[in-house]
């Protein structure tokens, strides 16, 4: 197989048939030997029986249907462990990633390059996401201490044996973007045009894109406890010379010492800090509790292709 696209699907059913006919037409510009691997994770807006009825049509796509919903990463995952090709790429199911673009992003992995990133000329999101992004992306960078672009996205390809080593990382704490720039593979970044959201909204509210962000930075950085142990330090400093300047006042003025709300104050305040950094730890406890389970990353509930004129292909990476 030249060429595996995984597409985690989530809602828009009704651009998935469209976007199957973009591909279509995309992938037969570079090559006749291509896969489309349709991820649905556990899509409330029946998205399944569309992909079902895409496999069954076309032997070159393979529908996976996720027993419920785990995450767009983990969904991804699934796809990638099924994947054959070559060249494996990754992207939404929304059209926001354009199908035409492959072939920019294929001609530039033939210059030598192991991975290709795609960045967004012109994100077509709202100034409220393109803003939380840019946020993220910035803070992510000062923890881990790396410089990371707001406008790469998940719209890449990489050879096969990248994928072989980034399937080797079975964290729960999924990124595909990252985790493929960890591995260190000769990568390069192009420039791609980002389309406007095909149908409906998209399924990360701000409390879901806390929550990943959260869970992205946890996976790649533990300054966040080094920052905590710090600012408890400093705060325990700033009592220390506070007890002391009291202490003079008293010996020194004879000023009787006031400060039943001040201690009151203080008390809240080192508590709400103490509070923060425990829970802090707990959450990075629970991530290790929850990899030393060895949880699967997904469940398979179904796997539909056209076996009868499939050739080949089949085989589980991962």
């Amino acid at each position: 197989m030249d060429i595996s696209v995984v597409i985690p699907v989530y809602g828009c059913p009704e651009c998935l048939k469209e976007l199957h006919a973009r591909l279509v037409a995309a992938l037969e510009t570079i090559t006749p030997d291509f896969e489309i691997i349709l991820v649905n994770d556990g899509c409330p807006r029946n998205s399944w029986e569309t992909v079902r009825e895409i496999a069954l049509s076309d032997a070159r796509v393979v529908g996976i249907d996720l027993s419920r919903n785990f995450g767009q990463f983990h969904a991804l995952t699934a796809g990638l462990d099924r994947a054959n090709g070559h060249w494996v790429m990754a992207m939404d199911c929304d059209l926001q990633d354009l199908p035409e673009e492959i072939p920019k992003l294929h001609s530039k992995g033939q210059e030598g390059y192991d991975v290709v990133l795609s960045r967004r000329a012109e994100r077509k999101d709202s100034a409220v996401k393109r803003l939380c992004s840019s946020l993220f992306y910035r803070l992510l960078g000062y923890l881990t201490g790396d410089t990371f672009d707001a406008s790469i996205s998940n719209f890449s390809m990489c050879r096969d044996y990248v994928l072989d080593a980034f399937l080797q990382m079975r964290e729960q704490n999924r990124s595909f973007v990252l985790f493929l720039m960890w591995l260190g593979f000769r990568t390069a970044i192009i420039d791609v045009q980002h389309g406007p959201r095909a149908a409906s909204k998209s399924s990360y509210s701000l409390g879901r894109q806390l929550k990943l962000a959260w869970e992205i930075i946890s996976a790649h950085s533990n300054r966040p406890l080094t920052l905590s142990m710090n600012v408890g330090l400093v705060m325990s400093a700033i009592s220390l010379l506070y007890v002391v300047f009291l202490v003079i006042q008293k010996l020194v003025h004879g000023i009787t010492v006031p400060g039943w709300t001040t201690t009151v104050a203080s008390i809240y305040f080192v508590g709400g800090l103490i509070l923060a950094s425990l829970g802090m730890v707990g959450r990075y406890v629970g991530y290790v509790f929850d990899q030393t389970k060895s949880r699967p990353l997904y469940v398979v509930r179904e796997i539909v292709e056209n076996r009868a004129s499939r050739l080949g292909g089949g085989a589980k990476r991962g």
